[in-house]
């Protein structure tokens, strides 16, 4: 498993569009979150990046969701080649982590192409005006460190975001598996 960096896309970038199909096949597109804050993570259910912080994303995701924040998961790995990225596995991983954002399928990968997402997980949090006010890690953990999963550094931005005022542009790039392309 190749470690890759996010690729840190400029600051104050519009939201990618995007209409994508859940693991059941209901549509969500960026539309559906006008004048929300929104938080994208490219993730997928292999990725041992993503398994160390699935439950802490999880948890994160409902407290934020409850203030106000928008999340939507997207994996755009080559589920051909990679099967327990599968949608019927997304559904089962949703279920089991408790996940209460939508989990996308982007099997095109046009969409991981528009956000120019490079790893899994890979996160994009968009202010209310959808521009991109951070893109960086969950936090400095990671599976081979001992380092507890905090998710601070998304807690700040976000808690920043959800002041309506903009997080550090000291932001460190998230790490983890590449996304398999096609």
């Amino acid at each position: 498993m190749p470690l890759t960096p996010s690729r840190m896309t400029e600051l104050q970038s519009p939201l990618p569009t995007f209409r994508l199909p859940d693991a059941e096949g209901r549509l969500v597109g960026s539309e559906g979150y006008p004048n929300q804050p929104l938080l994208v993570i490219f993730m997928c259910n292999h990725c041992p990046f993503v398994k160390h912080l699935a439950d802490a994303l999880a948890d994160f995701a409902r407290e934020y969701q409850a203030r106000g924040l928008a999340v939507v998961g997207i994996n755009s790995n080559d589920f051909q080649a990679h099967p327990e990225d599968r949608p019927e596995r997304m559904v089962e991983e949703a279920r089991a982590r408790g996940y209460t954002f939508p989990y996308l399928v982007d099997e095109t990968q046009d969409v991981a192409r528009a956000f120019d997402a490079a790893c899994t997980p890979d996160f994009f949090l968009f202010d209310r005006r959808h521009r991109l006010a951070y893109r960086g890690q969950f936090d400095d953990s990671r599976p081979s460190h001992d380092t507890p999963v905090t998710g601070r550094d998304l807690r700040e931005a976000t808690d920043a975001v959800l002041a309506d005022q903009a997080p550090s542009e000291t932001q460190k790039p998230s790490m983890g598996c590449n996304i398999k392309w096609k």
